[in-house]
């Protein structure tokens, strides 16, 4: 047990402040729609901490869930996180079947207990290539997914498996298929048939571990024009409820300030329009 958690009141403070911080973000509605996670570095915080690697992911998934708990009161309405990648597979078997052994029991944690779901109104959709799951995964994902489809205060995207690289792919292969002609494909449909389409589009993409790099995440999402990108510095067990809150709350002061200045260009533009046409009379 840590000193602080030995003050009286301690947790009691903690809540306040952050039901608090999250009520004000939330009515300030500057708060990102669609935030993506890369939870990168377990492995490291359990070599870090000379503990079993499973025990690292462990730890990333309380981590997680504390973060989110954080986003969803905060008023994000979409999250995606990367929990397992395509290229996952090529790792230590012992590994590979620690991590699907993960997967299944925190998926049924979430979705059975309701630590999230239910608190939250979370749908929860598990995304990516799954054809690559084994049966008793798929049948805990079908059930976590049909529990949770009536939910509608907010979405919970799982990648797992998933590459970003395959995901334009099925959404090719899915325009290919609905025989749409050459004139009618553009960025539009193809982001229609995403894994994340007919969701709000990625705001903010946030990765640990100090890589610079979204490692094949969202990579057609995060190309976009004013997505904020995060790199930070720590690793992923690390990650806490108050880095991501000063996190929302930089691109809370960063919206607000681009929308006031998009109001003062606007009337800018508009008292340049009004001496224009003055100007235009005088020569009538």
């Amino acid at each position: 047990m840590s000193e602080e958690s030995k003050i009286p009141g301690h947790y009691f403070v903690l809540s306040l402040l952050k039901n608090i911080f999250s009520r004000t973000l939330r009515a300030s509605n500057n708060v990102p729609r669609h935030v993506g996670f890369i939870m990168d570095g377990n492995r490291r915080w359990a070599r870090k901490n000379d503990i079993e690697v499973k025990d690292g992911h462990e730890a990333g998934f309380h981590s997680m869930s504390r973060i989110l708990e954080l986003c969803y009161e905060a008023g994000v309405d979409t999250a995606t996180v990367f929990a397992f990648s395509i290229e996952n597979f090529k790792r230590s078997k012992y590994e590979v079947d620690s991590l699907m052994d993960l997967a299944q029991r925190r998926i049924k944690q979430i979705t059975e207990n309701g630590e999230l779901t239910d608190k939250y109104g979370i749908r929860v959709r598990v995304i990516g290539d799954i054809s690559l799951l084994d049966k008793d995964v798929l049948l805990d994902i079908q059930h976590a997914t049909e529990r949770t489809k009536n939910n509608t205060r907010a979405t919970l995207n799982i990648c797992f498996p998933y590459t970003g690289r395959e995901e334009v792919v099925h959404s090719m292969k899915d325009v290919i298929t609905e025989n749409y002609s050459p004139s009618e494909i553009n960025e539009d449909l193809i982001d229609s048939h995403l894994y994340t389409g007919g969701l709000p589009p990625l705001d903010l993409l946030i990765r640990t571990s100090g890589v610079s790099r979204l490692s094949d995440f969202m990579i057609w999402q995060g190309s976009k024009k004013g997505v904020r990108i995060e790199l930070l510095d720590c690793l992923w067990p690390e990650f806490g409820p108050l880095r991501m809150g000063w996190i929302l709350l930089k691109f809370a002061f960063r919206k607000s300030y681009s929308n006031s200045k998009e109001v003062i260009d606007e009337d800018y533009e508009e008292e340049e329009e009004e001496e224009e046409s003055v100007d235009k009379k005088k020569y009538i």
